[in-house]
């Protein structure tokens, strides 16, 4: 009931007298009722006859329900508020209610003040007024039930979504956000693991209340947004967009990416921008000019977008253009102006904006979230690789023990990819000579690092950048105990059965498979932290041919233990849980 009261913008009687008409008029012939349409049966009887009659797939239940919607309930409703003063008008000339105080004052009547005492509250022609309320849910419906879609067709599509679009004046104070986060996180190699509260807390005084300001803004609009977000497109996993966002969320939520869960961010803006655009397209259609006038993201003021304030701006439009008629012993109709109504939301606050490109949207993008498959490759094209010897991968995994160490390490490694991507280099040159000579970083790089780089090359940086990030991944997962693959889709992290789990140890304790954990952990850093990535790898693929098919792609070899021993069970929807579980086994049984 509740549902139907909101849809009809009724009270709880004219609810129960409206669907009382409809069922009404569905079991009258249009001889007896002249707001019955002659097709009226003919659509609910005849027109089931293309229906499973079981209605027993959700595609049949569907167009009966659209069916019945278009053809027997909307006609209904053009002529409902006529039908309702007919009916209240029989309600109120019946003998057994007239005499009734409430029922006259309800149905129009002036209430005598003069029965009440005086110092009573209510004490006032105001209190007993029945006069509707003038909301913009009322509005609507009488937009519709005057075919606004065809003859009003801006204002018709303005009501329809105006609870969204209302909420487009706060996008530049969530871009201001977005960019400020983006500015304080993007040198990050790892994004901080506090809570959205935390972040506000550790701020300064006058920054925590812009902060504050700010975030609030965000996880409002997020909240009342997140439905439609998540149908944009933007594909948004559920498990990010079905709960709503407090301050005690993760941080994570607000700091825009592509992927994890600050794609809720960046879909929140891209959502805003549509619907600033939609309206604006609305426009054009409606004066028959094209917008010409454009500015990005990064260009983007308060004065560009569309606001409006429902109480200050839109309500007192509205109620300036809709008069009352008064007739004693009846109800107090009221009338809107509708294309003045749509005239003044066209001039006030739609004329003259912008429409707003995506150019310049703030993205955060850390340094392992860099498209490492191509700088990888443009390396091995200007600069011949090759794998690291086992005692040197011994060596430096021995060597750089601690979390820090090892992020020191691969950050100077991924400063050198970068810059051998670019420029190229000697295959025989030694890496500490490089990044001394060539990079000057012998003063920023760890004296520790680099002695245990003397063995290597410039031959040998993509498979140093692969081990340090194995390296990275396994101290973040048993020295800080926090997820190396957050970012990956939960489709990836199906838990592994007990069965399998002995089937693993098996393959760890029959010889080397060092190489199999770096091609497997290289795999889902640069595949599956996509948020795609199951349109390209299906979770139910075997983890051992789609590796395996991965290292022939880039000519490496499997080791022989790999096909011999490695379980074929294993699917791609537990590889994060595969690698997890080896690399701690792998220590334990190692110890």
């Amino acid at each position: 009931m509740d549902h139907v009261t909101k849809a009809l913008g009724k009270g709880t009687d004219g609810t129960v007298t409206a669907i009382h008409l409809i069922i009404r008029s569905i079991l009258e012939s249009p001889q007896t009722n002249p707001y019955t349409s002659s097709y009226l049966m003919d659509s609910l009887l005849l027109g089931m006859a293309g229906y499973d009659s079981q209605l027993s797939t959700k595609e049949a239940r569907n167009t009966w329900e659209s069916t019945v919607a278009t053809d027997i309930i909307t006609p209904q409703l053009k002529h409902l508020d006529q039908r309702l003063r007919e009916v209240n008008a029989t309600i109120r000339n019946d003998s057994r209610v007239s005499s009734n105080f409430i029922m006259r004052v309800t149905f129009g009547d002036e209430c005598p003040l003069s029965s009440l005492p005086r110092g009573s509250q209510v004490h006032c022609s105001g209190v007993w007024s029945c006069r509707e309320r003038v909301s913009l849910l009322s509005l609507t419906h009488i937009v519709e039930q005057n075919d606004g879609k065809d003859k009003l067709p801006l204002l018709w599509r303005f009501l329809q979504k105006e609870a969204e679009f209302r909420l487009v004046r706060f996008l530049p104070d969530i871009l201001a956000l977005q960019k400020s986060l983006v500015k304080r996180f993007q040198r990050s190699s790892d994004l901080m693991n506090d809570s959205i509260r935390e972040l506000i807390q550790k701020q300064s005084a006058p920054m925590r209340v812009c902060y504050e300001k700010r975030i609030q803004i965000f996880l409002n609009t997020w909240n009342l947004l997140r439905l439609s977000v998540a149908t944009s497109e933007i594909k948004i996993p559920e498990e990010f967009w079905k709960d709503n966002l407090d301050q005690d969320s993760d941080l994570q939520y607000l700091l825009p990416r592509r992927q994890g869960p600050g794609l809720c961010s960046t879909a929140l803006l891209s959502h805003l921008v549509a619907l600033h655009n939609e309206l604006l397209h609305a426009v054009d259609r409606h004066t028959g000019e094209d917008t010409s006038y454009k500015v990005s993201l990064s260009e983007l003021t308060d004065l560009h977008v569309i606001r409006y304030e429902v109480e200050k701006d839109l309500l007192p439009l509205v109620l300036s253009n809709c008069q009352y008629s008064l007739e004693r012993g009846k109800e107090t109709l009221s009338e809107y102006d509708l294309p003045k109504i749509q005239q003044q939301v066209l001039t006030r606050f739609l004329q003259g904006k912008p429409l707003i490109t995506l150019t310049g949207i703030p993205i955060l993008v850390t340094r392992h979230e860099r498209d490492y498959e191509s700088i990888l490759k443009t390396v091995k094209g200007k600069v011949s690789q090759e794998r690291l010897p086992s005692l040197t991968l011994t060596a430096l995994s021995r060597d750089l023990e601690s979390y820090s160490e090892v992020c020191d390490a691969l950050k100077a490694m991924e400063l050198a990819l970068g810059f051998l991507s670019m420029t190229g280099g000697d295959t025989h040159m030694p890496l500490v000579r490089y990044l001394e000579d060539t990079l000057r970083m012998s003063e920023q790089t760890e004296p520790h690092f680099l002695k245990a780089l003397g063995r290597c090359s410039l031959k040998h940086c993509v498979a140093l950048w692969q081990l340090l990030s194995s390296l990275k991944s396994e101290n973040m997962l048993k020295s800080l105990k926090r997820d190396p693959f957050s970012g990956v889709s939960a489709e990836y992290q199906k838990h592994l059965e007990e069965e399998q789990k002995k089937l693993l140890q098996g393959f760890i304790t029959v010889g080397n498979i060092n190489t199999w954990l770096l091609e497997m952990h290289e795999f889902l850093l640069l595949n599956l932290e996509s948020p795609r990535a199951s349109d390209t790898y299906g979770p139910h693929w075997s983890v051992k041919e789609t590796l395996t098919a991965y290292m022939d792609r880039k000519e490496v070899q499997v080791p022989p233990d790999v096909e011999a021993s490695f379980p074929d069970e294993i699917l791609l929807s537990q590889i994060v849980e595969t690698w997890k579980f080896t690399v701690t086994y792998k220590q334990e049984w190692m110890m």
